[in-house]
């Protein structure tokens, strides 16, 4: 029975014509699977084929070696053979047969391990085995080897005292870069090869094998490249586990052509492929934007029945946080949970930005009560994240709580993103007490007021209808010498929608000095002077003149003016212009089975005439003869944005097709849509006057281009 599971010891130690063929790839058993694949040389156990012979004798010759080992070295290694301990007898035969050998040899090892890494110090704990040094002995003492400094003092030692030659000496070189791998010592290990050409020792592929491998654990795919293409120069041909290690170096380096090439071979060949491998595949498609490869290769690595790791998960929900997919990451937690597979710090971070950066405030709360629950500490960036997304969605308690939190963490305190954001829930909400409270504790935690902060108290003040302190705040911006700037002058167009007529012209006072070109265009606005044909010129101008991350927002903001000074016929004057400069894209959409309006990232003001130009130009194509679609649809997004209104963009929706008598409905399973079918549509729009074409847009719209100056 034991020739099932055991390999004579002298028949690979000592049978020196034995290597070449046993690291041929074609034989049915070589040392490349048996010695130098992932199962190392410390799963094989040393045992003396007296004492398995006679398992219940070999207490006395045990005893013997333990007093004196040297004394026995030579016929205890012609004697012992190594045994597989994943074998279902092999704990049983091991603890029955115990080698003293296998300690002593053990212990060197460990003072190797430890000590001085000079030849002398090897030299004096070798000394020990004397002239009776096998190369079993050596193989196994550095196989035991992680400290890759005193690694080479001991492999030149056994070089010296065996004076091997040919595939021997390969081997014993080989076994010595596997401590440089443990150890991830890279540059080490390239400077042992450089040893090994020197002594004029052929390498061989697991040669290549550990160096590629070893590149891999120290993060230099870059390495592990160069190292490949070394193998031809050598006369090595790489075998399926070089190939597999490739995969992943290949998509480190970002050489798409070359992974996905050996990755498809992989699967046609049936390499054994790692988490690792896939994960790398992985994180190569989230870098280039390839995300739904990422998803495929995801999909394909369960399929072949390789568990993804806690990196895999994470590597992919990386990938979904760049494409801002939060609820595909929401299904792959979930499933990260089914696996069994535990989440870790970068498990919750990652998710915690994805739903901040979503507004999905639900479950970015539940993240972080679990990282709270189980004691994990969060960064300045992550609690911001929070914070920020509390102002977005106007979390007022939660808010406080995270503040707090982070302020009692003891791992880290607010900073000036911090207060602003927290100001910035308090303003949104018209709490003018609290937002001033909390700008104190910022001055006196050594933070000056930013623009973000005096933005938001401009906010507050509106909101309020305290004209005046508005005032204030832009003389301190002034005083502050901080340059006024587009959202801050659209935080002031917001004020104008709720600031009572006889107090415009103190907000108007406050434009013209921040931008001269929009000062003038509000006026011709307020004071309502009749069209020369100036007015679409000088917009045209002054929404040229900005940068395109705020084109939108302004717009938003002139809109919801004009519907506050009910002046619908320049909003839609505007809402073209916005158009025509592309600053509004994609409102419209068309196929063959559905007209839809999309009034996402909108303000209030510009989605109603939006929705309004909309339902007059459904009247027009019916008057022409044009068929409509079978179903129309109004799409206000499903996101809940406390500050588009009191109510949000799809209540204000819902409330004006009802006040139009329109018969959409919201639809039960797509949030944020209004449809209705063609029939319904068509009765509707032909009883329809035409005075009504073009409603009137005297909207409450306070607050409405919040949205805008953020989002836009």
């Amino acid at each position: 029975m034991a020739s099932h599971f055991c390999i004579s010891h002298s028949f690979l130690f000592h049978n020196h014509q034995s290597f070449p063929s046993s690291f041929s790839s074609s034989s049915s058993f070589s040392l490349h699977s048996f010695l130098f694949s992932n199962v190392t040389y410390e799963r094989f156990t040393l045992l003396s084929k007296a004492s398995f012979h006679h398992p219940n004798n070999h207490a006395p010759h045990q005893e013997a070696v333990s007093r004196d080992p040297d004394t026995n070295s030579s016929s205890l290694s012609k004697s012992r053979f190594w045994v597989n301990p994943s074998r279902p007898r092999a704990k049983h035969i091991r603890t029955k047969s115990s080698s003293s050998r296998y300690i002593y040899l053990t212990r060197l090892a460990e003072s190797l391990n430890s000590c001085t890494p000079t030849a002398q110090h090897v030299s004096t704990i070798l000394k020990g085995l004397r002239d009776n040094v096998s190369e079993s002995d050596a193989v196994f003492i550095l196989d035991k080897m992680v400290n890759s400094v005193t690694a080479p003092f001991v492999l030149r030692y056994f070089l010296d005292k065996i004076k091997p030659s040919g595939d021997t000496e390969t081997v014993l070189f080989n076994i010595t870069l596997k401590a440089f791998r443990k150890s991830r010592d890279f540059e080490g290990a390239e400077k042992l090869f450089d040893e090994m050409i020197q002594r004029g020792v052929k390498p061989d592929n697991i040669t290549f094998s550990t160096l590629i491998n070893s590149a891999r654990m120290c993060s230099l795919p870059n390495k592990a490249v160069e190292w490949f293409e070394k193998l031809p120069s050598f006369g090595c041909e790489p075998d399926a586990m070089v190939y597999s290690a490739m995969v992943s170096a290949y998509a480190q380096t970002n050489n798409v052509n070359m992974a996905l090439s050996l990755y498809d071979r992989a699967k046609a060949e049936r390499w054994t492929l790692d988490a690792s491998t896939f994960s790398s595949l992985i994180k190569m498609h989230g870098v280039l934007g390839n995300y739904d490869d990422s998803l495929k290769i995801f999909q394909e690595m369960k399929a072949l029945g390789v568990k993804p790791s806690v990196v895999t998960y994470n590597t992919l929900l990386g990938g979904l946080f760049r494409a801002r997919r939060s609820w595909q990451a929401k299904n792959i937690y979930k499933e990260m949970v089914t696996d069994g597979v535990l989440p870790d710090f970068i498990t919750y971070s990652t998710l915690l930005r994805i739903y901040a950066a979503a507004q999905y405030s639900d479950g970015a709360f539940g993240v972080y009560e679990e990282m709270k629950g189980q004691g994990m500490d969060l960064s300045v960036d992550l609690y911001n994240r929070l914070l920020a997304m509390c102002a977005n969605v106007g979390c007022i308690d939660e808010a406080v709580e995270v503040f707090e939190d982070m302020k009692s963490s003891g791992t880290c305190q607010p900073n000036s993103l911090s207060f602003s954001s927290l100001i910035t829930v308090y303003s949104c909400n018209g709490m003018v007490s609290e937002a001033e409270g909390l700008l104190n504790e910022m001055v006196q935690s050594g933070f000056q007021p930013t623009i973000y902060v005096l933005t938001s108290l401009v906010q507050c003040y509106g909101k309020a209808k305290r004209t005046d302190d508005v005032v204030k705040i832009f003389k301190q911006l002034v005083d502050l010498d901080i340059v006024p700037d587009v959202p801050f002058c659209c935080c002031l167009l917001n004020v104008m929608t709720q600031t009572p007529k006889e107090e415009l012209g103190k907000i108007i006072e406050c434009i013209e000095k921040a931008n001269k070109q929009l000062g003038s265009v509000i006026r011709y606005l307020v004071e309502e002077k009749e069209d020369d044909g100036n007015f679409r010129k000088e917009i045209s101008e002054l929404l040229n003149s900005v940068d395109g991350k705020v084109k939108k927002p302004l717009c938003n903001c002139l809109i919801d003016l004009c519907v506050r000074l009910n002046e619908p016929n320049r909003a839609r004057d505007l809402l073209d212009l916005g158009l025509t400069l592309e600053i509004y894209k994609n409102l419209q959409s068309r196929s063959q089975n559905q007209w839809s309006l999309h009034l996402k990232k909108l303000s209030v003001g510009a989605a109603m005439t939006a929705l309004n130009v909309w339902i007059n130009d459904l009247s027009k194509a019916l008057e022409s003869g044009e068929d409509l679609p079978p179903l129309l649809g109004v799409n206000t997004g499903y996101g809940k944005h406390k500050y588009v209104s009191d109510k949000g963009l799809a209540s204000v929706c819902e409330s004006h097709l009802r006040e139009l008598n329109a018969p959409f409905h919201e639809a039960p399973d797509k949030a944020g849509w209004f449809l209705v079918t063609k029939d319904a549509a068509k009765s509707w729009l032909e009883y329809r006057s035409s005075t009504e074409s073009i409603a009137d847009l005297n909207f409450q719209v306070s607050g409405g281009s919040t949205l805008a100056v953020q989002y836009g």
